[in-house]
């Protein structure tokens, strides 16, 4: 399946199942539907076994039999269906006399399997939501996935039909999938540049680039407001005048609402003033848009990708692909993890600041407690700390605060 593929019965998926469904009812029904139509999956009903048996010991001292939702051979992937009623960090109470959670329940499942047969992965759902534990980790913690959701992260359920997943990472994948379109938005349009060589041309160019994803990234996550305003408003010109729509709006989202022309088009009014500098320099030098730019820019970039699904910590990673194309070239996107920064960033002060601010919150005089608050937001505003990147990547940070 493509990617299109997938997203539309990703889509269709969603509308199928967006009241919920009842645990017993249509439980077969959902998964047999997500595995075939979203994932892909042949001879789906040989490929997971319903209803697997399992013997476990219960409080009467004898072993009685249960029965696992659902149980996937191929990636040893155990899954606990709940009614779209049920929430899955709830405990219910067991047959046996426990009260436990879906998750629990699954585990207690897992561990009186064959060793043969333990899961991998073990999967609560209750319709609405996906909850996966990876059984590798020291302590599973759930990668959450929202039905709603889906059509933009069915590749967190990789790890159902492909035995080679080593971890469940949506921010790898959208990082990826970014990288190649930022790089494919650099490479169209270094091509419509007269001296590509050219050393002010370059930098020009890593400037558009990084205040285009700037524009795709704003409009996604509402720091413009209304949703895809960058992308409809570019749609209403036509090519050979996307050039000087483009120059126009940066004009205008580098002036203060005071500083503009009181009658300028309420398309352009319409847009925010962009502090940090990002879009400042109005002698980069841009060039003329093709036909080939702007089904890229409109289609790819912004109607078929959600930029505000990337986290902050993989931005630098975008961005110094694009203005470093050898990089990019190279190998891929790397960027630094989200656990690798915190073994440095908690000891040096976030762990410091988590204590002020537990400590502030455990005062019970609440008038005190406010004024300590409010001295300790006004410390943190003051913070400075050394940002090892570019100057567009110290623009962009500041743009979006």
């Amino acid at each position: 399946m493509t990617d299109a593929e997938q997203r539309e019965a990703a889509r269709q998926f969603v509308n199928r199942w967006r009241n919920g469904g009842d645990e017993k009812q249509d439980c077969h029904s959902y998964w047999i539907q997500l595995l075939q139509n979203v994932l892909g999956v042949n001879d789906v009903t040989d490929y997971i076994q319903f209803e697997k048996p399992v013997k476990l010991p219960e409080g009467d001292g004898k072993i009685h039999t249960r029965y696992i939702d659902g149980y996937i051979p191929a990636v040893k992937a155990l899954i606990e269906q709940k009614g779209s009623v049920h929430p899955l960090d709830e405990k219910e109470h067991q047959s046996g006399g426990e009260m436990l959670t879906p998750y629990e329940q699954s585990k207690r499942y897992n561990d009186n399997l064959p060793l043969s047969e333990k899961a991998r992965w073990i999967v609560t759902c209750n319709f609405l939501h996906i909850w996966i534990y990876d059984m590798e980790a020291s302590v599973p913690e759930p990668t959450k996935v929202d039905l709603l959701d889906l059509q933009t992260k069915y590749a967190l359920l990789d790890f159902l039909v492909k035995k080679d997943v080593k971890e469940i990472s949506h921010e790898m994948e959208i990082s990826i999938k970014a990288g190649d379109i930022v790089g494919k938005l650099y490479d169209t349009l270094i091509k419509q540049y007269k001296d590509p060589t050219n050393e002010h041309s370059l930098k020009s160019l890593n400037a558009l680039c990084v205040r285009l994803v700037f524009c795709l990234y704003a409009e996604d996550a509402g720091i413009f407001g209304a949703r895809a305003m960058f992308h409809d408003y570019l749609q209403s010109f036509r090519t050979e005048r996307m050039r000087n729509a483009l120059i126009d709006l940066f004009r205008v989202l580098d002036q203060k609402p005071e500083d503009r022309d009181p009658y300028l088009e309420p398309e352009l009014a319409a847009f925010p003033y962009v502090n940090g500098g990002l879009f400042r320099d109005e002698n980069i030098e841009i060039p003329m848009f093709t036909d080939e730019i702007r089904e890229l820019l409109l289609r790819e970039a912004s109607e078929n990708f959600d930029w505000s699904d990337i986290s902050p910590t993989i931005f630098g990673a975008v961005f110094e692909s694009t203005l470093n194309p050898e990089t990019r070239r190279s190998g891929g996107m790397h960027y630094t993890s989200i656990e690798n920064i915190h073994k440095v960033i908690d000891p040096l002060f976030l762990d410091d600041l988590k204590k002020e601010l537990s400590d502030i919150e455990q005062m019970t005089v609440t008038r005190t407690r406010k004024q300590h608050l409010e001295n300790f937001q006004k410390k943190l505003v003051s913070l400075e700390f050394l940002e090892n990147k570019t100057a567009y990547l110290i623009q962009f940070k500041e743009a979006c605060a």
